[in-house]
């Protein structure tokens, strides 16, 4: 009865949500194409520029949607009860804060218990491989697409006065920000685009709205697609290897990745007085981003000193070797929040053969769309 009055009551949520993503994601997307903020900035964009952002919300929002009607579909051919994607807008630059992506992403809620292993790995996988495909056809019109060399003196026109060698004057470690790079951003890079001297580099991916919207579903296709808990990716290491493998599994990635994102975060090199507050501070975070593995204090506490003591070392030796500190934010979110292992499912068969090749398939886009450091800002 609930379920009915909700359907009946509240239809509108959905098209309301998505509508005011669009306007968001929009506005984001102009303001990351001219590299300036729609508020508090002269000059400011115009109505026109406003609106050629949506070469970035369409395609983003495209691949968005897929990934989350694959999720959808798939959980009604199993007759689960499943809600329409909620999008999330947010765009903060009302309030002085500029640059965001106009978006959270978008979830459906499932309503009821997913009875199988089958399930469970079906929904899960659709998802991210739908809205994976979809990325390479935008990858591939943006690479094939690709403005004159001279495009980016329009948004920097200062960069005109050096030609070519403008990244030798502009861009340092002081004050940049770029994207990251991974194998399937390379490939297209180096083998799909018709002309190398025309693909930006990676401080100017960002006004490339094509470009910037491919390597953002990548970015969100690899956070879906890690093989802990019960994100997209914990659902087919579920599937592959059951129940028992997956605890085994997902707790030696989820430990790896907190071992990498916190590289080179507190470091033999630092001073003495900074030692004795950040090592226990940092032994603390991680003790507390562990609470939902099944261990006791004891072996939670011992864990999380040997983690900091192999990063420590390793430091110690390859001074050079640096992790990606936002990935502890998401290791915080699934140690926390999502938890580290599966439910198990009341019928627990193994995946037959060609799902078991799925199941590798959207292991291996894991790999291909994952930036070990997405976002560089220095």
């Amino acid at each position: 009865m609930e379920e009915t009055k909700e359907k009946k009551s509240r239809p509108w949520i959905f098209p309301l949500l998505f509508l005011l993503t669009l306007i968001t994601t929009t506005i984001a997307g102009a303001e990351w194409m001219y590299g300036r903020p729609l508020m508090y900035f002269e000059p400011a964009l115009s109505f026109g520029e406003v609106l050629s952002g949506l070469e970035f919300s369409l395609p983003f929002l495209a691949i968005l949607t897929v990934h989350e009607f694959g999720h959808y579909l798939t959980a009604r051919y199993y007759q689960v009860k499943v809600t329409l994607p909620y999008y999330i807008p947010l765009w903060l630059g009302f309030a002085g804060i500029p640059l965001t992506i106009g978006t959270m992403g978008a979830f459906i809620r499932i309503k009821e218990p997913i009875k199988s292993r089958l399930e469970y790995f079906d929904i899960g996988i659709a998802g991210p491989l739908a809205g994976f495909i979809i990325a390479l056809f935008v990858l591939h019109y943006g690479f094939t697409h690709l403005p004159p060399a001279d495009h980016i003196y329009t948004i920097h026109p200062e960069y005109e006065e050096y030609g070519a060698d403008y990244a030798d004057h502009f861009y340092n470690d002081e004050n940049s920000f770029y994207l990251g790079d991974n194998l399937t951003f390379w490939f297209f890079r180096n083998y799909v685009a018709p002309d190398p001297s025309l693909v930006p580099n990676a401080y100017e991916i960002i006004h490339y709205p094509w470009l910037f919207a491919g390597f953002l579903a990548l970015f969100f296709t690899a956070l879906n697609l890690l093989p802990i808990g019960q994100l997209d990716g914990g659902h087919a290491l579920y599937g592959l290897f059951g129940l028992e493998k997956h605890s085994k599994i997902s707790t030696v990635m989820f430990i790896l990745l907190l071992f990498y994102a916190g590289l080179g975060l507190v470091t033999p090199f630092d001073p003495l007085e900074d030692l004795l507050l950040y090592i226990p501070l940092y032994i603390g975070f991680l003790f507390i981003v562990m609470r939902s593995m099944r261990v006791t204090n004891r072996t939670r506490l011992l864990l999380a000193s040997a983690i900091f003591t192999a990063q420590f070392i390793t430091v110690l030796f390859f001074p050079a070797l640096k992790g990606y500190t936002g990935w502890l934010v998401f290791a915080f979110i699934i140690g926390r929040f999502l938890g580290v292992y599966h439910p198990p499912a009341l019928m627990d068969q193994p995946l037959s053969p060609p799902r078991k090749v799925l199941g590798w398939i959207t292991l291996i886009v894991f790999v291909i769309s994952f930036s070990p450091r997405p976002f560089v800002i220095y």
